[in-house]
């Protein structure tokens, strides 16, 4: 259907478009009361513009804008990049009835390295152009507390706000606070802490940041050897610590390709009114930051116009350099030094997969939202959500999930949390004492305890789950997966594993994870089962921990045996109980000698 646009100005309006330049550009639709309701950009100013004078248009929304079109204002640039920026920044700042939406993203946290001597490092949800450095946006606030708390461990950054101009550090006006008394800032304040030391850390952050962990290594390595190969072997120890936080920082990044360096990748879902644009940073190989959008339509706009104005968008609020951008299909527009790849095969391709498979879900988690809206809950409705979200062949009906608790390296056990429904069924918590794996091994230790539960489940012939999670990443799931292949289950039941820190989901046989929406209805009934299993399995441990401590503060009393020790953890539970109670009260329960030497031994009063 077409739709005319009449309006009683276009012939004075057509005398303006007659007289614009064949250049690139931007130009500004106002209504009658002087307000801009549409900002466009241009190869070609006139052909453009008289584009919307000539015909009658397929949407009615656009023959609305034109029939409302009171004056028109444009600005020559000089390429068509300099009038796509330039467009991008106006519809930011005025917001004009009839363009895109281009969703404000304040809400999400940024981490600054603030534009002052000495700079400070911490999160801000406010991005202030006073020179600062701004990495971000990121979608999760515990991925910015990660960081920050890696840069705690690594460096000591001042925290105060005093200007440490070399003027006040001169004078001497400013002093040590408590935090260099205990170690977290070397003084820089009062001139403990040399410039060019501190800026240093700076460039370090900067680089990692950035992604480019590799280089801060290979800094840092060398340096230690420096200092080894000089005998300050206390300083090659304290950079050593550093490497090996980094290291294990470094491997809990999602790696790609090694060969891919410097990417910016982007998917996109389109639906009626709107369009949700993934975007994936890649250096070095691994993936170091990801972040999802939405952008809702206005005038009917097309696939290859939401991809340039979401990529123009998303890489001004990230300030990303990288050369090389990795798309579904190729943007009509030319932009300088940037090379548009759409990949059919490879790493590549399987990066642009990801970006779209988490475009698509962050589309399906913003229509549950809007279906969740409604006050009444569903039990089908989740437990269908989660099916969709994880490709499950069946309806998560029943949910097991596993943890480890090794504190310290003692008294490692399990935890196996069942939840029916998404709901937790407490009464069927299970605590499993770990008996062939000696020390810390997490990883034998989740294979020890998959096979021992559904050994048991398969010979007694009970119901099995239609999914079990385990809590940790790739490491964790494959032993799990090999006890699942022991007992002929693999395949027959949905398992999934979930990394700590940056809630990635892995799925057997797929090195890449899927990065489910805070939001996500799924995420949540995951983490739910993860932290119960967390939690029940270190209760159970602290208890086994309290009881060990007790009985072996007890056997260290003379002629106390294992048959009273157990005697007494009956009937007091706890040390600190047993040494509040009166003489009598002891020696009712054990005998008036057994008692005389417990209070002796503690130095109580009886």
């Amino acid at each position: 259907m077409k739709y005319s646009s009449p309006n009683k100005n276009i012939e004075e309006l057509k005398k303006l478009v007659s007289v614009l330049p064949n250049k690139p550009g931007i130009y500004q639709y106002f209504d009658n009361s002087g307000k801009i309701i549409y900002v466009g950009k241009a190869k070609d100013l006139k052909k453009r513009v008289a584009s919307y004078f000539m015909k009658n248009h397929d949407n009615r929304k656009t023959a609305l804008l034109v029939r409302k079109i009171f004056d028109i204002k444009h600005l020559v640039v000089e390429t068509e990049q300099d009038a796509l920026l330039l467009e991008n920044n106006l519809i930011k700042k005025y917001q004009p009835r009839y363009n895109i939406r281009l969703k404000d993203d304040k809400t999400y946290p940024w981490i600054v390295i603030k534009n002052e001597r000495f700079p400070r490092v911490f999160q801000t949800r406010n991005v202030i152009r006073d020179g600062s450095v701004y990495f971000g946006p990121y979608t999760s606030v515990m991925a910015v507390r990660t960081l920050l708390d890696l840069f705690k461990r690594l460096y000591k950054l001042r925290n105060c706000k005093y200007n440490l101009s070399k003027e006040n550090i001169k004078s001497g006006k400013i002093k040590v606070c408590l935090e260099y008394h205990i170690g977290n800032c070397i003084g820089p304040c009062e001139g403990f802490q040399k410039e060019e030391d501190y800026n240093q850390y700076i460039d370090e952050i900067k680089d990692i940041l950035k992604g480019n962990i590799t280089s801060v290594i290979k800094y840092l390595r060398e340096l230690m050897n420096r200092y080894a190969e000089s005998f300050q072997f206390e300083e090659a120890n304290e950079v050593k610590e550093k490497l090996l936080i980094l290291e294990k920082f470094q491997n809990r990044s999602t790696v790609v390709s090694a060969t891919i360096t410097d990417v910016d990748v982007f998917g996109i879902e389109v639906v009626e009114k709107s369009a949700f644009v993934n975007y994936l940073k890649v250096i070095n190989g691994a993936i170091v930051q990801t972040y999802t959008t939405e952008i809702r339509k206005a005038l009917d706009e097309s696939k290859e116009e939401l991809l340039e104005y979401a990529i123009i968008d998303i890489r001004q609020k990230i300030f990303s350099n990288a050369k090389e951008l990795l798309v579904p299909f190729k943007p009509s527009i030319e932009l300088e030094q940037l090379k548009f790849k759409v990949p059919a095969k490879g790493d590549k391709k399987k990066l642009l997969d990801l970006s779209q498979r988490n475009a698509k879900y962050f589309r399906l988690e913003k229509e549950k939202q809007i279906a969740l809206s409604k006050p009444k809950e569903s039990t089908s409705r989740i437990l269908n959500t989660i099916k969709k979200d994880l490709q499950l062949k069946e309806l998560p009906i029943q949910i097991e999930c596993f943890d480890n608790s090794n504190l310290q390296g003692t008294n490692p056990v399990a935890a196996c949390v069942v939840f029916k429904n998404a709901k937790p069924a407490k009464k069927e918590y299970r605590h499993y004492h770990i008996k062939t794996v000696e020390g810390p091994d997490d990883f034998a230790s989740m294979e020890e305890i998959v096979y021992r539960r559904y050994k048991r489940q398969v010979e007694e012939k009970e119901i099995l789950p239609q999914l079990i999670i385990i809590d940790g990443g790739k490491g964790q799931l494959g032993m799990a997966l090999n006890a699942l292949e022991k007992l002929n289950l693999r395949g027959k039941i949905s398992i999934i594993g979930i990394a700590k820190k940056l809630e990635e989901i892995y799925f057997p046989g797929d090195s890449v994870p899927l990065y489910l929406d805070k939001n996500s209805e799924t995420l949540k009934v995951i983490q739910q089962a993860r932290d119960e299993a967390h939690r029940f399995g270190i209760t159970f441990h602290r208890k086994l921990r309290l009881k060990n401590f007790i009985k072996t503060e007890l056997e260290e009393i003379p002629g106390i045996g294992e048959k009273t020790i157990q005697q007494l953890l009956r009937r007091f539970k706890s040390l600190e109980n047993l040494k509040k109670q009166a003489f009598d009260t002891v020696a009712t329960e054990i005998g008036n000698s057994k008692a005389v030497k417990i209070f002796d031994y503690f130095d109580l009063k009886h």
